[in-house]
């Protein structure tokens, strides 16, 4: 077990990279921290800059419903500097090939390292608790749960918190690393806990409560010494970190968290995304986190079950399933808002799962449970890496319509370097697009995502542009909004379709017998790993559905999402 908790070590950084390459592209929730770590990168941070021009930083043109903390896009600006400066002196940016610091997934891979490298702690600190095979069943079920892999190189701020709530949570778990003692890292773990609350996501605080009221009835913390300390030392050291950084930021006295939880929970506004019964995080969100079924159908019983496991498993379930039933009176539910129980439910399981595999010689139904639970660990494995990665990926158009546009207009224009005027429609905006795919102003690059329809309704407006970003369709007479006010505006002009972005549209049943086409796969993987990759995929692919799926599989669905339109000058 030493060996395999070794290799599922590198294993697990190994795949938030993977899965960054795949997908390097972010959507219209990550958009703050990107284009603020973009704008920092570029401009400077504002207070740092003299005679300053904000019409540069995206956050003063589209504020977003409410402000958030731009410490942790400070803070990955910051790092990338010196990798960007060595990328840029190997491999110069031009006029085509993407954007002036790829893709932005320089900042991302650091954050990605971070929260891997929390993750890791944590493991570690399993191991020194439960011992190796807890430890590794953890970091197998870990690295087969999608969402956290996925997402762990994602800049928003439920990620910046993440990491910290992490490793808060390796500070609980029994063997203390601490020389103070237990007191000492229950102390700690409440400190990051607030300081996380207070800085990224104000959600935490429910966290916060649940488990300190945890502690305190088992006695693992003492009130003054321990949960006011951590409250006031935690609140004031973060509550100056922000407001100091983020009035700079915003230009404006600010808290950006009692914003959010103001115009979130006091004004009910966040119900304007959407609402969910109250169970949806238990029947939903959990089991769509920890993938695995078995992990909570049959190891999480197992180690309430056992006495061995019954005590340390309630000290990780209970505060975090409390934090869970609490945050669910707020109608508006994503799982991203209580991703940071899924350590501890992870290793909660994990030691019902280590019970099973080393009782598996003494026991039927732990032969046959902990088989099982190395198969659908294997088979989550498989289906978070070529089912719901591919698919993901697929899911950005803006990103790709862009990068289309570039090479379109690079080749169009035969070794001229003028630049374009260029409009970016709303779901281009929405699916991709960031001020890191952007060429720089100064070779003639224009962007606009002008979102007023009276100026829209302008022929002066439209008349500025060389290329537009629209929505397409399957219907080739369909015409979104932007397409209807340009051809008003602009009766007389042409326009040229350039190219056409498919999108994510579904998964497709492959039925024994019927051949896997696997189109979209196949062009994901040759990016990644050239036609090596593709053939290893399709190796993988057909031994599954001989062998395993006996001739079943699914492949992705895709349909026009986004087109480029050219300007055509008649004379």
């Amino acid at each position: 077990m030493r060996h395999i908790f070794t290799i599922l070590g590198l294993v697990l950084p190994a795949l938030i990279f993977l899965h960054l390459l795949v997908a390097p592209y972010t959507k219209v929730e990550e958009s703050f921290h990107v284009q603020a770590t973009h704008d920092i990168l570029v401009h400077g941070f504002p207070v740092h800059v003299l005679n300053v021009d904000r019409t540069n930083y995206d956050h003063f043109a589209f504020p977003g419903a409410v402000p958030r903390s731009a410490i942790g896009a400070a803070i990955l600006a910051k790092l990338s500097r010196p990798i960007i400066a060595l990328s840029n002196a190997i491999n110069p940016p031009g006029i085509a090939g993407g954007g002036l610091y790829t893709n932005g997934t320089n900042p991302r891979a650091i954050l990605g390292l971070y929260n891997a490298a929390a993750l890791l702690v944590y493991a570690h600190g399993v191991r020194r608790s439960f011992g190796f095979v807890v430890a590794t069943w953890y970091l197998a079920f870990q690295a087969s749960q999608f969402h956290l892999i996925y997402y762990a190189s994602r800049p928003l701020s439920n990620m910046f918190a993440f990491g910290q709530t992490t490793l808060a949570m390796r500070f609980l778990l029994p063997d203390s690393i601490l020389p103070m003692g237990r007191p000492g890292s229950s102390r700690l773990s409440l400190i990051l806990l607030t300081m996380a609350g207070v800085i990224f996501r104000s959600e935490l605080a429910v966290l916060v409560a649940t488990q300190t009221l945890f502690l305190l009835i088992t006695r693992q913390a003492r009130f003054f010494q321990d949960a006011v300390y951590a409250g006031i030392v935690g609140l004031f050291t973060a509550l100056t970190a922000t407001v100091i950084t983020d009035s700079f930021f915003w230009d404006r006295l600010v808290w950006p968290e009692l914003d959010a939880f103001l115009f979130n929970v006091v004004s009910g506004q966040s119900s304007e995304w959407g609402t969910d019964p109250w169970y949806s995080y238990f029947l939903n969100a959990l089991p769509r986190l920890l993938m695995n079924p078995l992990t909570y159908l049959v190891a999480l019983p197992v180690a309430l079950r056992q006495p061995a496991t019954r005590q340390p498993a309630i000290a990780l379930l209970v505060p975090s399933l409390a934090f869970v039933a609490l945050y669910s009176i707020i109608p508006h539910k994503e799982w991203r808002f209580i991703i940071y129980v899924v350590p501890s439910l992870t290793t909660a399981a994990s030691l019902g799962a280590g019970y099973l595999w080393n009782h598996r010689q003494r026991s039927v139904f732990a032969r046959i449970a902990s088989h099982a639970l190395v198969l659908s660990t294997l088979a989550t494995f498989l289906l978070s890496n070529l089912v719901l990665l591919p698919a993901s990926a697929a899911n950005y158009p803006g990103a790709y319509a862009l990068d289309a546009l570039h090479r379109y207009h690079d080749q169009v224009a035969d070794g001229n370097a003028n630049g374009a005027s260029v409009y970016l429609g709303n779901l281009a905006c929405q699916t991709g697009i960031t001020r890191f795919l952007e060429q720089p102003a100064a070779l003639g690059w224009h962007y606009d995502k002008t979102e007023d329809e009276a100026t829209k309704s302008l022929s002066v407006f439209w008349d500025q542009f060389d290329y537009i970003l629209v929505e397409a369709s399957a219907d080739p007479d369909y015409k979104d909004s932007d397409e209807t006010q340009l051809r008003i505006a602009l009766p007389d002009s042409h326009w040229d379709t350039a190219d056409t972005i498919d999108g994510f549209a579904g998964i497709s049943i492959v039925r024994p017998g019927s051949p896997a086409d696997g189109t979209t796969e196949r062009k994901l993987l040759s990016v990644i790993g050239g036609q090596r990759a593709v053939n290893l995929y399709e190796q993988v692919r057909d031994a599954l559905r001989k062998v395993v799926l006996r001739g079943w599989w699914v492949e992705l669905k895709m349909q026009p999402k986004l087109k480029v339109l050219k300007r055509v000058q008649r004379h």
